[in-house]
């Protein structure tokens, strides 16, 4: 979690630079929701995620210099620069990608998940997206589709409560719990709070182990905030939520959370915090550099993988 936090804060930092250029979401305050459900999976298992993408991506074990070099679009990066921010893919590690359409990636989890199933596979496919994409039509359709034909698939909302500068409660009917909106298909459904990455790990490991043995999906609400505006383009609190909000948030940081479990059960001592921070530094700083110093695609790297 805390390389997703530094790691996020040097892309503000970047941004800001003239670095990286386009759209840009950042994903501090969430970052329990990637690290805790990611852990609960198996190497082989299939994610994908929308286009607050970054934290799942490093959640999932991508190369932070590949990333840093696809935000700053140079060809070491993980998709040689043509990604961006929104559309990071790691097919090695099986990170099918951050999608910019809202809503536009349920289906291809769900086709990623009729293709285990008919190919005989005991693997799992894990798609995050945000509760602003619940009332889209490609949601209830994808979700659907998966209870009918027994999809093992694990619907993770990430439920920030703003989707752009809209609050949950003035786009989803059922906002109050947003997890029964599966009810309707027969999809088994939980809410978990999503600033508690141990809590987040439990409720997505056994989520994951019933789609698993039971090949059927499961829809998981994780109820979490995002610290910063809903883009590098907004600002911090934006004009739809008052500062005074956002800091009663941070008080349950879920950074602060772990680190104050950790002590008070003697897991870990300030001296082991100060040491994994002065890791994750020299990591984010080396991702920078790495990034800086490659290469941008030559020209011909347009018609690279593109049908003629």
């Amino acid at each position: 979690m805390l390389l997703i936090r530094r790691f996020e804060e040097r892309t503000a930092e970047m941004y800001a630079l003239g670095k990286i250029g386009g759209f840009c979401h950042l994903y501090i305050g969430e970052e329990a929701v990637a690290v805790g459900a990611v852990d609960a999976l198996q190497p082989d298992d299939y994610v994908f995620s929308a286009y607050r993408d970054h934290g799942h991506c490093l959640a999932r074990g991508s190369d932070p210099k590949r990333v840093m070099a696809e935000l700053f679009g140079r060809a070491t990066g993980l998709c040689k620069g043509k990604g961006g921010s929104m559309h990071l893919v790691d097919a090695a590690r099986r990170f099918l990608g951050g999608y910019a359409i809202v809503g536009g990636h349920l289906p291809l989890a769900a086709g990623v998940a009729f293709a285990v199933k008919y190919r005989g596979g005991g693997q799992v496919v894990l798609c995050f997206f945000g509760e602003g994409a619940v009332p889209s039509g490609a949601c209830h359709e994808t979700l659907n589709l998966a209870a009918l034909w027994g999809l093992p698939v694990l619907f993770l909302c990430e439920n920030n409560r703003y989707g752009m500068g809209t609050p949950v409660e003035r786009a989803v009917a059922l906002y109050s719990d947003v997890a029964q909106n599966a009810a309707a298909y027969g999809i088994e459904a939980g809410r978990v709070d999503g600033m508690d990455v141990v809590a987040v790990r439990d409720a997505v490991g056994k989520a994951v182990e019933q789609v698993r043995t039971r090949q059927r999906p499961y829809f998981l609400e994780a109820v979490t905030y995002r610290f910063l505006g809903h883009s590098m383009a907004d600002p911090a609190h934006g004009h739809y939520r008052t500062k005074a909000e956002v800091d009663e948030a941070k008080k349950r940081d879920p950074l602060l959370l772990l680190r104050t479990r950790m002590l008070s059960e003697r897991l870990a001592t300030e001296d082991d915090f100060k040491r994994i921070e002065q890791e994750v530094a020299q990591v984010v700083r080396e991702a920078v550099e790495f990034a800086d110093a490659s290469p941008v695609p030559p020209v011909t790297a347009l018609e690279d993988g593109v049908y003629i």
